[in-house]
């Protein structure tokens, strides 16, 4: 399976991060920073009866796809992306970081948070402490934890450590199971995600959504990942009370990014 090969990959790559000076350096440049905006805040902020909240997610490559343009062979231009993302009604954005799956760079976080005034998830397979702070002093809000790749020690201890560094958590997740381990163990976990993709076919299924959402508090807020691609999708989200919805290659692939913000959002004139 895909995320199992991932996150052994980044287990390795995290073998060679494990310095003091590294932590040192990353801890040194978070005290200096400015405090991050409040993510979970933002969406339940911009979320209207006709729409959910966007999370617009930068994204050059999937593993299945390969790169999203054939222009990004030549240039990716990921704070252009975000800028669009941005002055056309997005809530949120989520940044690809991972550098051999996804062709992500951290440093392209760190460039959109010092540009635009909107709050970053770092979109990354977090499995060591030190992920966190690097996520944090490049400028993210919110970091992703992924219940299928964590055990529960380490979505709690996660989850702390975000809290510390002043990032919200969105816990993904993509089944019941997932779903009752973050409601359980996790009660003050504000963001829960439901991933309409199986990570095993990768096909995408809104209604995963739609039966998960019905077993979340009304306390949480509910985003929806994957598979959200055209107005009747957002509307369908909206009528099942969704706060929020990531959406990453609809916009990416689209011949005009700023329209299909608008459009997913039902703000096109």
């Amino acid at each position: 399976m895909i995320l199992d090969r991932i996150l052994e990959h980044k287990k390795a790559e995290l073998r060679h991060k494990q310095s003091r000076a590294y932590l040192a350096d990353l801890k040194a440049i978070i005290r200096d920073a400015p405090p991050s905006l409040g993510f979970a805040v933002a969406l339940d902020a911009t979320r209207t009866d006709a729409s959910p909240a966007l999370i617009a997610e930068v994204k050059k490559a999937s593993p299945s796809l390969g790169l999203l343009r054939e222009e990004f062979a030549e240039k990716f231009d990921h704070l252009s992306i975000a800028r669009t993302y941005y002055e056309h009604g997005a809530s949120a954005v989520s940044v690809l970081t991972d550098k051999d799956f996804f062709k992500g760079d951290l440093q392209y976080l760190a460039d959109i948070r010092k540009a635009l005034p909107i709050p970053a998830l770092d979109k990354e397979f977090m499995v060591g402490e030190i992920q966190f702070y690097e996520a944090r002093a490049h400028g993210a809000d919110a970091v992703l934890l992924i219940v299928a790749a964590l055990e529960r020690r380490q979505l709690m201890d996660f989850f702390a450590l975000a809290g510390e560094l002043g990032m919200d958590a969105l816990f993904e997740t993509h089944h019941e199971r997932e779903l009752d381990t973050v409601l359980e163990w996790l009660p003050t976990a504000r963001l829960i995600g439901i991933n309409n993709r199986d990570l095993k076919t990768f096909t995408t299924d809104l209604n995963v959504t739609f039966r998960l959402a019905k077993r979340i508090p009304a306390d949480k807020v509910i985003v929806s990942e994957s598979g959200i691609r055209s107005r009747a999708d957002v509307q369908k989200l909206a009528d099942a009370g969704i706060h929020a919805m990531l959406v990453g290659e609809a916009l990416i692939k689209s011949d005009d990014i700023g329209k299909k913000v608008e459009e997913l959002r039902g703000t096109t004139a």
